[in-house]
């Protein structure tokens, strides 16, 4: 009888790599694990910090190679990958070295310059108004008031007196909009050829209310238009106001000379000249659970002839010497404890974004109102429902436990109208 000699098996190489790494979160990653020889099959095992991964604990060896697809990471961190390859007849086992998988935070988007006053973080020492315990008092009495009598409740604007943001691609056939000549005003020549080529889609559609805000973002060209009291006439596109910047992302997010060949101060949908991009709350801030930025709001009972710094403007109407002028700087206390306060998700959100950049006053309204993003551009409202953004809750009830009373109020430069 023929005695078989046993099969001295090969020894293998498996190597382990990542298409992204650094990943964001949610970012689908795949992991390939490369075994040599290529002749080699079998299955390949992936393990993060030691456990297999969700569907890979056998992937099979193909040309020498067996793949791990991992639809996203829920949380930022270091992740501990190994490939394990199972060997075969003819080929021993073998483990990869390890490999870091990193997971970061996304970089979130934000309109204007980095060094905008929108972006940039107020300092915890930074200097108050000499009147701020006196001025924030009387703004919470008349929170307080509208509270109490069910009227006028602070509110988030989301589907009326909001801002739709349409953003296109470098593609988007553009139409003009033509300037509507009112109240005694004449033709802004600048502003009229920046509104010659809009990258306006047709179906576009204003904010609800009396105000039909539109902004139109194009981040090929770095370019953004807004408007007010936009509508589609027998004879096209017109509006009665707004403005438009050529270098949208280093723009400091207050109409000027800088905005656009011919610009004014006095350009810009809001009252003040700030743009209504600004303060706004985004989808993307809702969706990475931060707000990265200023808060906008709108307030009743502004100052009447004088403004403060970033505003180039106002409307404001209130002869009260505690009232707040158009442009104000907010902040909530940085010594305050919101985790304390186990405030809504949305209202947390909010009172971080407040304490870490603060809240400008942009506009004069019948209510306080933040304005966050107009979801009509999306054919559906993310707000509502049960697992909705508002979570179910209306947002004045939202807005109950916001800590008003805790607001500050920073060193104004003030300016008469």
């Amino acid at each position: 009888m023929e005695t078989k000699l046993p099969v001295e098996k090969v020894s293998t190489t498996t190597k382990l790599s990542s298409s992204l790494d650094p990943s964001t979160l949610k970012q689908a990653v795949t992991y390939t694990a490369r075994v040599l020889p290529t002749t080699a099959t079998g299955t390949v095992g992936f393990k993060d910090a030691g456990t297999p991964i969700a569907g890979c604990a056998a992937q099979k060896v193909s040309s020498g190679s067996a793949t791990c697809a991992v639809t996203g990471y829920a949380a930022a961190g270091s992740n501990i990958i190994t490939a394990t390859y199972s060997g075969d007849g003819n080929d021993l086992t073998s483990t990869s070295t390890t490999l870091t998988q990193t997971v970061t935070l996304p970089v979130p988007f934000r309109f204007f310059a980095p060094t905008s006053f929108w972006n940039e973080p107020v300092p915890a020492g930074a200097p108050l108004d000499p009147n701020s315990a006196a001025i924030v008092s009387a703004f919470d009495g008349e929170i307080a008031a509208a509270e109490k009598a069910k009227e006028g409740l602070p509110n988030i604007n989301t589907t009326a007196w909001s801002v739709p943001v349409y953003t296109v691609p470098a593609t988007q056939a553009t139409v003009n909009v033509t300037q509507e000549v009112r109240y005694e005003r004449k033709l802004d020549a600048a502003l009229q050829s920046a509104w010659d080529a809009v990258p306006l889609p047709p179906e576009a559609k204003p904010a609800a209310g009396t105000d039909r805000d539109l902004v139109v973002w194009q981040p090929s060209t770095d370019k953004l238009w807004e408007f007010w009291g936009l509508e589609k006439t027998d004879e096209g596109w017109q509006a009665k106001w707004g403005g438009a910047m050529d270098s949208a992302g280093s723009d400091p997010g207050v109409y000027g000379p800088e905005a656009w060949p011919g610009a004014s101060p006095y350009w810009g949908v809001s009252a003040t000249s700030m743009s209504v991009a600004g303060g706004l709350i985004t989808f993307e801030d809702l969706e990475l659970g931060q707000i990265n930025h200023a808060l906008a709001i709108a307030i009743p009972n502004t100052r009447y002839g004088e403004y403060a710094s970033p505003a180039h403007r106002t409307d404001g109407y209130s002869a009260a010497p505690l009232s707040l002028p158009e442009g104000a700087h907010l902040r909530l206390d940085p010594n305050l404890d919101l985790a304390s306060l186990h405030l809504p998700r949305l209202t947390l959100m909010m009172a971080e974004a407040a304490q870490r950049y603060g809240i400008f006053v942009r506009d004069s309204g019948a209510n306080v109102a933040f304005i966050a993003q107009d979801p009509t551009p999306t054919g559906s409202n993310p707000y509502t429902g049960a697992h909705g953004y508002f979570e179910g809750k209306s947002p004045q009830k939202l807005l109950e436990s916001f800590p008003w009373s805790d607001l500050e109020l920073l060193k104004m430069e003030l300016h008469k109208a």
